[in-house]
């Protein structure tokens, strides 16, 4: 028998109508938000950063592909890891199904990490996905965009991560970045996103917030504990994440 307040049809629908006027408060308020991100100012990208994919060498201006806005998830597989990030993954198995409708609104996405190319390739066939996903191996994308550090960095236990002071000091944190590239062929960085600002790409999250358990996850320091790779879930109830699990990304806030 359920414990949870029960109300006549009139009633619920009262209800309903006091949240659609908060649901449409909070669009407008994002609406707002947006607007004044499309307002930052611009800097320009002068170092030649390079990165290896499917097709070859190509540089940042190269990944574009015709387009004017070029989107990057900077997705945390580092050097010699034997799978990517969960939560990383669980954001890249909502984008195949985008791209085709990024691409016609003038936006290429690709995703970057700091893994040799031929180890970024293993695990994507693993995973299935067909996005396009590549290399900054030997260079300091990763670094210069704040979502790779230091060993020296890390051993301070703090990290200048998502625009401040980062308490969890560990050597890869998720982020999305923008860029525009103008008609002399020069490319700007427009935006960054990071710490929960990541959730933009988890589909998966705004669905289970309109459901009577919601996200249903425990207050723990790792909330995403929950989160597998997608060939990794068992049939039932997923057990405790082990340390292996959540070594990559170990918060969100």
């Amino acid at each position: 028998m359920t414990t949870h307040k029960t109300a006549t049809w009139d009633a619920w629908l009262e209800a309903r109508r006091d949240l659609l006027a908060a649901e449409k408060d909070l669009t407008r308020r994002s609406d707002q938000v947006a607007q004044l991100r499309r307002q930052l100012p611009w800097v320009r990208v002068d170092k030649a950063y390079t990165f290896d994919g499917p097709d070859g060498r190509q540089t940042l201006a190269g990944l574009f592909n015709g387009r004017r806005q070029l989107m990057v998830q900077h997705f945390m597989l580092t050097p010699g890891a034997e799978q990517g990030c969960p939560s990383c993954s669980f954001m890249a198995d909502h984008t195949d199904g985008i791209t085709v409708h990024l691409a016609h609104r003038d936006v290429t996405f690709v995703a970057i990490s700091r893994a040799p190319f031929a180890e970024i390739e293993r695990f994507r066939r693993r995973m299935g996905w067909q996005f396009k996903w590549l290399s900054s191996h030997g260079s300091s994308f990763n670094y210069d965009f704040r979502v790779s550090f230091t060993p020296e960095e890390v051993a301070k236990g703090e990290l200048p991560y998502n625009y401040g002071t980062w308490p969890y000091a560990f050597e890869e944190w998720p982020g999305i970045s923008v860029f525009w590239k103008d008609d002399a062929g020069d490319v700007f960085h427009t935006y960054s996103t990071y710490g929960r600002g990541v959730e933009v790409m988890m589909g998966t999250y705004r669905l289970l917030d309109l459901t009577p358990k919601g996200r249903d996850e425990r207050d723990t320091f790792y909330k995403m504990e929950w989160v597998r790779h997608h060939d990794r879930y068992e049939p039932e109830l997923p057990a405790k994440a082990t340390p292996a699990d959540v070594s990559c990304c170990k918060a969100r806030a």
